[in-house]
């Protein structure tokens, strides 16, 4: 029988992706390779925010006792931040959206699709108002976080998440993108970060 996993890489995807995304995929398959040890998850979280708490609410109780890490991209830069808050557990966000209420009061309502699937969704002010209660405007531990982001970023200002983690550890390399080029080489690191002690 396969030992129990006690250690489980946990990749929250952002706003209109999903566990298809390329930097997903890269962390499942880099773990495959490299760390078969540690488990890994990609939950298929929805847009709206009521409803991506009780997921992540869910997968914790399920994970039960494991020692959980979490990279976070864009969206899921966010809801890992909250994901630390709640549960004590150590987090790298790659181009993190910080306040996503600004985009959803800018949505306000038009048709928007999911990059991998046929799902559309309507981002209305009662969602921005959901993110507005998620956000934890003081973090408890800064040596939780660890900030990836691209000065190149063409979706998110990089600098808003510089100062939202503003003592935490940081990474900011110049030019890049939104989807965080050579992301996959900073992957050793990040495990490391997320399960030195564990």
């Amino acid at each position: 029988m396969p030992p129990v996993p006690t250690s489980t890489l946990v990749y929250i995807h952002g706003f209109l992706s999903s566990p298809q995304s390329v930097k997903a995929q890269v962390t499942q398959q880099w773990l495959l390779e490299h760390r078969p040890d540690i488990q890994y998850h990609c939950p298929h979280l929805s847009p709206y925010p009521l409803e991506t708490e009780r997921q992540l609410r869910d997968m914790m109780n399920q994970l039960g006792d494991q020692t959980v890490g979490l990279v976070g991209s864009s969206l899921g830069g966010f809801w890992s931040t909250w994901l630390v808050e709640h549960y004590n557990a150590k987090a790298v966000l790659i181009n993190p959206s910080v306040r996503p209420f600004e985009l959803t009061d800018r949505l306000n309502g038009e048709p928007q699709k999911n990059y991998h699937t046929d799902d559309t969704y309507l981002m209305l002010p009662e969602h921005g108002e959901q993110f507005r209660q998620a956000y934890r405007p003081e973090l408890k531990d800064l040596s939780r976080y660890w900030l990836l982001a691209q000065t190149g970023d063409e979706t998110l200002d990089y600098r808003q998440a510089e100062e939202r983690y503003q003592g935490c550890r940081q990474h900011i390399e110049e030019g890049g993108d939104h989807s965080f080029q050579h992301y996959e080489a900073h992957l050793p690191e990040i495990v490391d970060f997320l399960f030195a002690s564990a």
